[in-house]
């Protein structure tokens, strides 16, 4: 296991990068602590899997280092940096049984054949594939290989870190949960550190203690599941968390808070104080759906909306609203009252009203 740490790591794929729009990865610091189960969450061409490549050696950073334990392996091959990836799709070699695929990287480091067995059969069970050790490979489902291709990053007990991209991608959508809690059970039980690529909240959140939030080439957030829900320190992770995400709004400076559509919203002094000496004309404020407080009785501090829409999820209900011209979505409980077409209160509770200013959260200084 090694301690991963990415300084002032940029990386284009253009030969002459001529701004922040030709880059991947924008310029960043991050540390991967030593023995830690992380995701890497974000969208589709954020620069998850040029990180996860960079990180494994099968990229070189255009500028900036990797640092394993402190030492410098930019120019050490993914095999020297002793590093196990499991891949969007199976990497496996069908010719060969399931025994010898899991056998094949013990082998190659000249692991004795006792250990080995016992290795493979640990990662199988695991795995729970052993009845399936002696089938050759091409004789298996998708699910089924893919199980094999983890098994192949799994099956060293001396790699620095095991990367996964998408690995569950192929994945039955019934066994993904499963597969998911095995792979933090391994975690657990080896204490390995495992980095997981993916642009499912639920996967990251299920498997991770910490999550890095990849947005523009950039890590915006980097922080626990209840972190990145509560205290969204950018808009899109407000937006990307959560289901639905944040509720967002542009609004202008006014007296003692801020105003959209001639609504205006108390802040904090605090915020209103930052809003003073910020010249930033990029500024809004976000609360979940989860957050928001809705009455059918007026009070000081409602607002009042009309509903539009009202979905019912089971266990809740998302309801939609207009609010001068924006639509907000309200997080209510399964017996919460409410019909189209009519009037709601909503109330913003302080604790949970943030205010970004060019999308990063404001916080209150101590």
């Amino acid at each position: 296991m090694a301690e991963i740490h990415l300084k002032s790591l940029a990386h284009s794929y253009s030969e002459v990068p001529s701004g922040p729009d030709d880059y991947a990865i924008r310029h960043l610091d991050h540390v991967w602590q030593k023995g830690g189960a992380y995701a890497l969450l974000g969208p589709s061409g954020c620069g998850k899997s040029t990180m996860l490549n960079i990180i494994s050696g099968l990229v070189q950073p255009s500028e900036g280092d990797v640092l394993f334990d402190g030492k410098r392996v930019n120019e050490l091959s993914p095999r020297d940096r002793n590093i196990a990836q499991v891949f969007q799709f199976p990497v496996i070699y069908d010719s060969m049984t399931v025994y010898q695929n899991l056998a094949f990287p013990l082998k190659n480091t000249g692991v004795p054949a006792s250990q080995i067995r016992a290795r493979v059969h640990e990662i199988a069970e695991i795995l729970e594939i052993e009845d399936q050790l002696n089938k050759k490979a091409k004789n298996l489902t998708a699910d089924e290989k893919q199980k094999v291709s983890m098994g192949r990053g799994l099956v060293r007990d001396d790699v620095s870190a095991i990367l996964f991209d998408e690995p569950l991608t192929v994945i039955d959508p019934q066994l993904k949960w499963k597969l998911r809690r095995k792979l933090k059970q391994i975690h657990e039980q080896f204490d390995i550190t495992m980095v997981y690529v993916t642009h499912d909240q639920l996967e990251a959140s299920t498997f991770a203690d910490k999550i890095a939030v990849m947005y523009g080439g950039q890590i915006v957030q980097f922080g626990t599941p209840t972190e990145l829900f509560e205290q969204p320190n950018h808009t899109f992770v407000g937006f990307f968390i959560g289901s639905p995400g944040m509720n967002l709004i542009e609004v202008t400076r006014c007296q003692g808070g801020v105003c959209f559509d001639d609504i205006q919203v108390p802040m904090a002094p605090w915020q209103v104080e930052v809003l003073k000496r910020s010249p930033s004309t990029n500024i809004k404020i976000g609360i979940r759906p989860e957050f928001i407080q809705a009455s059918g009785m007026a009070s000081d501090d409602t607002f009042e909306a009309q509903v539009l829409d009202l979905e019912d999820l089971g266990t809740y209900k998302i309801m939609t609203v207009q609010l001068g011209t924006q639509k907000l979505k309200v997080r209510l409980t399964e017996d919460h009252e409410a019909q189209v077409g009519s009037d709601v209160h909503l109330s913003f509770p302080g604790q949970w009203l943030k205010l970004y200013v060019d999308e990063f959260l404001v916080e209150e200084q101590e």
